[in-house]
């Protein structure tokens, strides 16, 4: 696969009206300027618009790794008449371990820092990154973005009052990778403001951002704000003012993830009187949550029914569910088995018994030999196994569980004995009463934390990882009462809110003893939490 330059780089740069927003709060209080990531000088041009504002003695250090960009750079210093700057050429994380050796801190460093996947992050400095992380005491791994280590570094080598303004994806609040980071900030910080916008500053990227301001007084960090604002054009008017009286936080100094400061003081309390007073247990008591079936190239392995009948395959394939779509109750039977096959949506994998080629059936050799004549079994799944064209890994679920979702989290009761895709994650239920426990999942108090605990990106989705779906609180005493066909009947006709009324009484007033004004709120913490992820669109 050919990577682009930008991908490569992580350049997409920033708006005038954010980076002159930064210039300007970190300005207020800082007079020796480190910009990490320069790029091309965006931030270095609202620096020198803000100077003459604040402080004539600004002194700026900036560095990029593109040479090109670089000489931009250099050029804007010349252009402005600026000679207090210094500019390098080169990878940060080298600079950087050259400043800590001679104690160079700032009082102020602000950027936009690349956004680079592990794989893509060049090897030798991604080496004096992750060293550097581990000199912290931090751990990061393969999946650790080069925002992460960018952000760390910068906040080292800020002095004991500095400040950081930076443009940081949103998932500092919400990925695994980014826990350290979380309890890290929290610890360095004394105050912390995070800017969030309902609408995607980098449609190209699909990637939400918010702004960081953190401060340091010397103290350990106490107090973290959100401010939402609808687009980056609101920034001209923000004030100190309008920051300081933005409400304040506590910032607990943990891992655990940051979705919750978008939820006000008093719902924040409510969720943490109430963790210790239902005491309720978690998902994975009930349920073991795995990935789908990885079939490596879909559009070989799965069949369409119209196409699994013309290459004569019955005998060689395997009912499956390839898309969430497809699961419109919380039981999947018969009969939805039986509509998807009439429409001919592709309900099978072609799976032949694990047989040398030379054993094979005529009509399974001859499909084999067309998916190596478009070159199926070069992919990197099929060219690793024994047998490329046998799937490794496949079980039937009791049920299938939503890896990605619109508009609330769901379980699905397997009763057509089918497999599913890695676009559903696969389900052993631990419980005897598999259809009752499947139908209880339809609460407000799993619901709430399934906003809490998953991922969402720029598009609204939200996404789940097998040990996320495992730490959701599941209330089941109780369930017994449940009517699992109504519930199912509910969900089908998008009735979901009648559905929550039905299974929050019986489970969460009748059992757990919320009253229904704590359901009432519960409920409403769902609906927030949910449209604030799904207002982010372009």
């Amino acid at each position: 696969m050919k990577i682009n330059y930008t991908k490569l780089r992580g350049g997409y740069y920033t708006p005038e009206l954010i980076t002159d927003f930064l210039s300007r709060w970190v300005l207020k209080k800082s007079s020796n300027i480190l910009e990490p990531s320069a790029g091309d000088g965006a931030f270095i041009k609202s620096i020198l618009k803000e100077i003459p504002n604040s402080n004539e003695s600004t002194k700026i250090t900036s560095i990029e790794l593109d040479p090109k960009e670089g000489e931009k750079i250099i050029d804007l210093y010349k252009k402005n008449d600026f000679h207090q700057a210094k500019h390098i050429n080169g990878d940060f994380f080298t600079y950087a371990t050259k400043l800590f050796s001679k104690g160079v801190k700032f009082d102020g460093i602000l950027g936009n820092p690349p956004f680079i996947r592990y794989q893509n992050f060049v090897k030798i400095y991604r080496k004096k990154a992750f060293d550097l992380m581990n000199s912290f005491g931090l751990n990061p791994n393969g999946l650790t973005n080069i925002w992460v280590p960018f952000l760390v570094v910068c906040s080292k080598l800020l002095k004991k009052e500095g400040r950081l303004g930076m443009v940081i994806p949103a998932e500092l609040f919400q990925v695994n990778y980014a826990a350290d980071t979380r309890k890290f900030l929290s610890d360095e910080y004394s105050d912390i403001t995070i800017i969030t916008f309902k609408k995607l500053l980098f449609s190209n990227a699909q990637q939400e951002v918010v702004l960081i301001l953190a401060e340091k007084d010397g103290k350990k960090s106490s107090h973290i704000k959100i401010l939402e604002l609808n687009d980056e054009t609101e920034l001209k008017n923000i004030s100190q003012k309008q920051l300081d009286q933005a409400q304040q936080k506590e910032l607990v100094h943990s891992k655990d993830k940051w979705t919750y400061y978008f939820l006000d003081k008093s719902e924040i309390q409510f969720l943490m009187d109430l963790r210790k007073k239902t005491n309720c247990h978690l998902a994975d008591q009930y349920i073991d949550v795995d990935v789908g079936v990885v079939t490596g190239v879909n559009d070989f392995f799965i069949l369409k029914p119209e196409e699994k009948d013309a290459r004569n395959l019955n005998e060689s394939c395997i009912k499956i569910v390839p898309r969430s779509n497809h699961l419109k109750g919380i039981i999947f039977n018969q009969t939805d088995c039986k509509k998807n096959i009439k429409s001919n949506v592709p309900s099978f994998m072609f799976y032949p018994k694990d047989k040398e080629y030379s054993k094979l059936t005529s009509a399974e050799k001859k499909y084999i030999n067309y998916g190596m004549e478009k070159g199926f079994h070069k992919g990197y799944k099929c060219n690793i196994r024994k047998r490329w064209y046998i799937v490794p890994s496949v079980w039937v679920p009791d049920a299938f569980m939503l890896r990605q979702i619109h508009e609330y989290p769901k379980l699905i009761i397997n009763s057509n004995k089918s497999l599913c895709t890695d676009t559903i994650h696969r389900v052993k239920i631990l419980h005897k009463d598999k259809a009752k426990m499947v139908a209880a999942f339809i609460n407000s108090l799993t619901f709430v934390y399934a906003e809490l605990l998953g991922r969402s990106y720029g598009g609204g989705v939200l996404t789940f990882e097998p040990s996320e779906c495992e730490k959701l609180p599941l209330p089941i005493k109780g369930m017994a009462a449940i009517n699992v066909g109504r519930i199912d009947k509910l969900v089908r006709t998008k009735k979901i809110e009648k559905a929550l009324d039905l299974n929050d009484k019986i489970l969460l007033q009748n059992n757990l003893k919320l009253t229904s004004d704590e359901v009432k709120k519960l409920r409403k913490i769902w609906h927030k939490l949910k449209n604030r992820r799904l207002n982010r669109k372009n």
